[in-house]
């Protein structure tokens, strides 16, 4: 994603209240694939209610642009690309599908925050990301689980 004056203005403020330098690196994107899921998912992380979010492991070495990066920055955005919080990625684990647990599903914070909810969501959205992108999709792939901390705002 391209960095807007409006993204560049918001790294600036959250670099003055944290006492970042500017010149650190971030990166810019958005959760899931639409504007109402970029939206609710991006307001559970202000909330506090979701701290880790999944990726496909093969999409990220397909797009490393959008690869969590140990320690990284990013700002999240809307759909739009309207700058809405800044997270830094504290954990990366890769782990088959199967093996995603029940508290890595809870801290996603989405739905009902059961492990059953996790995986009838994921499998349907990393089944949808796969077949457009070429990509498959099973029960033993790769996702990659990050949990993150919300900086900014506070």
């Amino acid at each position: 994603m391209n960095m807007s004056p409006e993204v560049k203005e918001f790294w600036q403020k959250f670099c003055g209240a944290s006492g970042t330098n500017p010149e650190t690196s971030f990166q810019i994107w958005y959760f899931g694939n639409t504007s109402e899921m970029a939206h609710e998912l991006a307001e559970l992380v202000i909330s506090r209610k979701k701290t880790a979010t999944a990726s496909l492991v093969e999409f990220n070495e397909k797009h490393p642009e959008l690869a969590p990066i140990p320690n990284g920055f990013s700002v999240i955005t809307d759909f739009e690309g309207n700058p809405l919080c800044v997270i830094q990625t504290a954990e990366i684990r890769h782990l088959p599908f199967t093996e995603v647990d029940a508290q890595f599903a809870f801290d996603e914070g989405e739905g009902d925050q059961s492990l059953e909810y996790w995986r009838d969501v994921h499998w349907r959205y990393f089944t949808k990301e796969a077949a457009e992108n070429g990509l498959e999709f099973n029960e033993k792939s790769l996702v990659c689980c990050e949990r993150f901390r919300l900086l900014f705002p506070k």
